[in-house]
């Protein structure tokens, strides 16, 4: 059966950084685009970084230039490296991958909560 499942989160302190990992038990992992979303309190769900199947990425411009998003096809895996962390980045994180298409697929983990503060 499909899962995802985030890890990495946590309390840090202002100016530190956190590595958030998705691991993704489906089949043709590949062959999916991977999306990080967060949702913090008070505030509308956002896309904060993409991947796609092909390795081309984006970022929420708030993010450009602290965060990294990667992926590791051969252990269905992706990450977001996020440095220089701010208060504004508090928020439950949540990988999702998806493909579309004929054999279009969506996916969610269960969010892991980054807490960014002193």
């Amino acid at each position: 059966q499909e899962q995802i499942v985030e890890s990495g989160g946590g309390l840090v302190l202002p100016g530190g950084s956190l590595r958030l990992s998705c691991a993704a038990s489906v089949s043709g992992f590949n062959m999916y685009d991977m999306k990080w979303y967060r949702h913090g309190p008070g505030k509308q769900r956002e896309l904060v970084a993409m991947i796609t199947s092909r390795g081309a990425t984006n970022y929420l411009e708030s993010v450009k230039g602290r965060f990294i998003i990667s992926r590791d096809n051969a252990k269905n895996a992706g990450y977001l490296q996020m440095n220089n962390l701010t208060p504004e980045d508090t928020a439950v994180y949540y990988c999702n991958v998806n493909r579309y298409g004929v054999l279009a697929r969506d996916y969610w983990g269960q969010g892991t909560q980054v807490t960014v503060a002193s």
